[in-house]
């Protein structure tokens, strides 16, 4: 698949609702996201860097969160219970398919 379907601008305009969308759910841990899909907040940080060049993970991170990670990390992550280490685990193996 192409990466030139959509235009930069609609690209960036869907990544900034994608980011707003995960801002607001902080009830959705990231575990529970790399469990079903294989990526959570830190992976989409961690890309952002990448791309980027120029930004550490901190900065990329707190771009994400809308918050320096460890305020975000405190304030709304849980400790992962054995099941959502499983599934992450799970989860994550599907990604060396594709990556």
């Amino acid at each position: 698949m192409s990466d030139n379907i959509l235009s930069d601008a609609v690209a960036a305009t869907a990544f900034r609702r994608l980011v707003a969308h995960l801002q607001h759910r902080t009830d959705v841990q990231n575990i529970d996201l790399m469990g079903t899909a294989g990526f959570c907040r830190n992976c989409l940080a961690d890309w952002i860097a990448e791309a980027d060049g120029t930004l550490g993970k901190d900065e990329a991170r707190a771009i994400i969160h809308g918050m320096p990670f460890a305020e975000w990390k405190s304030r709304y992550q849980s400790d992962a219970t054995p099941e959502q280490i499983a599934r992450m685990q799970e989860s994550v193996a599907k990604n060396a398919d594709n990556h």
